[in-house]
Formats: C-alpha cells, structure tokens, sequence
C-alpha cells in the first residue's frame, strides 16, 4: 500500500549555490516581504548554509502619499521607485548585493529564472501574466508563491508550477490558480473598488496589520522549508476578524476537493465574468 503524502520535501540542491527569490510586487504585503528577506538570509548563513540568498525586487510602481501611510516609505521618498528605495535601503543597512528591476511583468523576459517567485500583486490580470510567466517551458521556476488579501483576511499559497518535463508531478505542489481560479479572472477586477486616493481612505478601506501578517506567514513558512527540509503545510488563511488561520495541508484529498469546486467555479466564472474573488493589497 503506497504511503500517504503528508510532507512536501524539495528535490533539489540549494546547498551548492545561493537560493534565488523574486519577489514581484512592492505593495502592502511585498514591501514587508523584502524588509524581512535579511532575517532569512542571516538565519541561512548561521544555520551553515554557504552563500545564503539572492533577491530580486520587481514593480513598476513610484512612491505616491498614500504609500507613505502603511508602506515603509517617507514623503521625501515620492516620485521614486519603490523597489529602488528598499533594495538600496537593504543593501546599505546589511551589506548586500540585492537587486531591483523597476518595471512591471508582462512577459517572461521581465523576471529572471528563480527557486522561488513570490507574487505580491493587486489585480487579477497581474497575477494572470505571473501564472502565464512561472508556466513558461524556456523558464525555470521551482516555486510559485502567491499572496493576496482583502481588508480583514488573506491568503498565501506555495505551488509548483506545471510543465510537461516535470518528474514529480504525483508530489508536486498545486499553485494557487489550480486550487482557486477566480483568483486569476482578470473581467473580475472592474468590480474592484479603485485604490484609496488618500491617507485616511487608505486606513479604512484596509486592516493596519493585514499585509505584515501575510508577509510574516509566507516568511515562516520559507524559514521551516530551508531549516528542516520539508513543510506539512504549503499556504494556509488568515482572518484578523475571527483571529484564524487555517492552513492549507499538504494532502492529495484535500487538493481533490479544492480541484472539484475549482472545476464549478470555472464554470460559473465561463457564465458571470463579472465574479468576484480575493485581490490582492
């Protein structure tokens, strides 16, 4: 009798090189990624790990005022690359040699091949082009982790992405988008509301802790991937209402049913374009 999945275990070698992350969003939730990336790196390298992290930090995005409000950025930072600012402000602090790429994925050729894709994006057309990009034959991406919440809840998800010269695809963990497909139902971001113009809507359109909850998760989760080899865990659901988190096993049955109800919500979504589903930031 075929023993059943409860652990996700890498079938790679991150020992003999450093481990490449990218993270793709400098929002809410990928800006407090980032600032913790160092806590990680550090941790690698006292835990014996030889060369530790390589990050990059992908967005297009400039500082406006309402950033400056739950975003680590100040006012005599508007105008310029989010990115710019915070891979400068890591590598001065912790001596590092990070990277930032200032533009916004459309394509393959805009992220580098990367251990690790880390989305942090606010509409479902981006998350879209990243699922399009991480699915890629010519690209190399072991992992896809994706994040988003709405103003009191979240979610984040670790998946492998799915391409035909895949040896483990019996193991190999579901991304986001196979498990909840709304997620990446791009007519559904006109039902949005538009993004708080100033401070104050800021604040009540979004729980102050809900991007650096999220983020604290996903850096958990990585830290106990590279500690121990292997996670029982790949994502899990964060309620600041109820005070819940409710994680998201790594079980073939599980994933069965999420599949199931994916399957109906495909077909609703073919019906009502206009569905809505969680974003992101």
């Amino acid at each position: 009798m075929p023993q059943k999945l409860t652990e996700h275990v890498p079938q790679v070698n991150w020992r003999n090189r450093r481990i490449v992350i990218t993270i793709v969003g400098c929002g809410g939730t990928g800006s407090q990624i980032v600032t913790g990336m160092p806590y990680l790196h550090q941790a690698l390298l006292a835990s014996g790990h030889p060369y530790g992290l390589r990050v990059f930090l992908v967005d297009g995005d400039r500082i406006t005022e309402t950033n400056c409000v739950r975003q680590p950025f100040s006012r005599s930072e508007i105008g310029l690359y989010k990115v710019v600012v915070l891979i400068n402000r890591l590598n001065m602090f912790w001596g590092l040699d990070w990277e930032a790429v200032p533009h916004f994925v459309r394509c393959g050729r805009d992220v580098p091949d990367s251990d690790f894709l880390i989305s942090c994006v606010d509409t479902r057309a981006a998350r879209a082009a990243i699922a399009r990009v991480v699915s890629l034959k010519s690209r190399r991406f072991q992992y896809w982790l994706d994040t988003g919440n709405l103003a009191d809840r979240g979610q984040f998800v670790l998946g492998q992405p799915l391409r035909k010269d895949r040896k483990d695809r019996a193991k190999r963990l579901p991304c986001a988008h196979e498990l909840f497909p709304s997620i990446i139902h791009a007519p559904a971001d006109r039902r949005d509301r538009l993004p708080a113009c100033s401070a104050a809507e800021a604040i009540q359109r979004q729980e102050p802790y809900i991007n650096s909850t999220i983020a604290n998760h996903v850096l958990a989760l990585l830290a106990r991937l590279f500690r121990y080899g292997r996670i029982a865990y790949h994502g899990g659901f964060v309620n600041l209402a109820t005070g819940r988190v409710t994680p998201l096993p790594v079980d073939p049955a599980t994933w069965l049913r999420l599949r199931a109800q994916a399957e109906k919500e495909r077909a609703y979504l073919s019906r009502r374009p206009q569905g809505t589903a969680p974003a992101s930031e």
